[in-house]
This record gives C-alpha cells, structure tokens and sequence, in this order.
C-alpha cells in the first residue's frame, strides 16, 4: 500500500504544477480528464464563473453501448470525441488542456487526440 501512497503523491505534485498555468477562461475554457481504473471523464470547465460548460464520460448510457470498457484506450477515444461533438453544440472550439496530474500517454493521449481530430484546438 506504500507504493499506492507513493504514486497518489506524485501525481498530486503534478497536477498542482499543471494548475498554476492552466486556467480555464470564458474564451478558452479548461478541458479536464480524470481516469480511474474502468472509467475515464472528461469536462470542459469556465473556472471564471465556476461552472462545468460539458462533459463526457464512459459511464454516459448514451456512450456505454459504443463502447466495450472506458479502461482501455478505444473508450477513451469514443469520449475524446463525444466531448468535442458536445463543445462544438456549445460554441466551443479553443480549450486548454488540463491532465489533471496523469502523464500524457495511454488513455489521456488518445482522448486528447480524439479530441483534436473532432474539432477542438489546444
């Protein structure tokens, strides 16, 4: 269980690193992913105003039939792209990533790609 501690820990000192730079705006709002370890969520965020603008996750029912697990990368990139889809029926095309602490590969790297490819820009 130490070495659990020990992980939590890192990537709390890194997110706290990606927080003082990364700041979501009403003109360019904060993309925020989280992942556990059957799930990944995905929220677009105006931290000016305090409030979620959209968000995506494997535990939607409308995305739970297109795909198999959230824990693997091909969820990941399902969600990456319903969260574009819901952005761009919100009026929004410029975020600023937020990877809230985990390392860019696997699941956050195909989301945000996913992302990218459905029309979102960061």
């Amino acid at each position: 269980m130490k070495a659990d501690k020990a992980k939590l820990f890192r990537r709390r000192r890194r997110k706290r690193g990606i927080r003082k730079s990364v700041v979501g705006t009403s003109q360019r709002p904060r993309l925020t992913v989280f992942r556990s370890l059957n799930h990944v969520y995905a929220q677009i965020i105006d931290d000016e105003r305090g409030v979620t603008l959209v968000q995506a996750s494997s535990r939607n029912t409308d995305l739970r039939d297109a795909i198999k697990s959230g824990g693997n990368i091909e969820g990941a990139k399902v969600v990456g792209v319903a969260l574009a889809e819901r952005a761009k029926a919100a009026n929004i095309e410029r975020v600023c990533f937020d990877r809230n602490g985990f390392k860019y590969h696997g699941r956050i790297k195909g989301l945000a790609d996913a992302a990218r490819e459905g029309g979102l820009s960061f």
